[in-house]
C-alpha cells in the first residue's frame, strides 16, 4: 500500500471514532411520561413551574438545593431536584427546560433554562389599548 492510502484509512477510522463519540451525547426532548420510561438517561423536558406546590429553598441552609414541582404540557407532574442555586426569576418563568435524568419518581436536574417573558407583552398590551381607545 501506498502512503497516501494508508493516511487515509487513517483519517477515516478517526472521523468514525469522532461521530460515534459525538452520538454517545445526544439527548432528547421527552415529556414527563416518556422520560419515566427511561430511567437514567439524559433527557430535555420543556415543562411550567407548577405554582400550586411550594418551592423549596433555603440559600441559608443549603445553597445548592432547590426543589420544586414541574408539569409539562400533557399535565403530568414531577418533583424536580436541582443541585445547584435556585436561577433568578425562576417564578416569573413562563416555561422551563429541564436537563437531567429520572431517578424514581424524581427529576434529577443537572441544568435549568428558563424561558423568560417577553418583554414585549406589555408594550403590546399597552398598543392593544391605545388602539381600543381610538375605536
Amino acid at each position: 500500500m501506498k502512503k497516501i492510502h494508508i493516511i487515509l484509512l487513517i483519517a477515516i477510522a478517526i472521523s468514525i471514532g469522532a461521530l460515534i463519540s459525538l452520538t454517545g451525547n445526544l439527548s432528547s426532548y421527552d415529556n414527563i411520561a416518556s422520560a419515566r420510561n427511561k430511567p437514567g438517561k439524559f433527557v430535555h423536558i420543556i415543562a411550567r413551574l407548577d405554582k400550586t406546590k411550594p418551592i423549596v429553598y433555603d440559600a441559608l441552609k443549603d445553597p445548592n438545593f432547590l426543589s420544586f414541582y414541574a408539569v409539562d404540557s400533557l399535565g403530568n407532574q414531577t418533583q424536580v431536584v436541582y443541585h445547584n442555586p435556585k436561577p433568578a426569576d425562576l417564578e416569573t418563568s413562563e416555561r422551563v427546560v429541564l436537563q437531567g435524568e429520572m431517578q424514581g419518581n424524581v427529576f434529577n436536574c443537572k441544568d435549568i433554562l428558563l424561558k423568560c417573558p417577553s418583554k414585549y407583552k406589555d408594550e403590546k398590551s399597552q398598543v392593544d389599548k391605545s388602539l381600543k381607545a381610538k375605536i
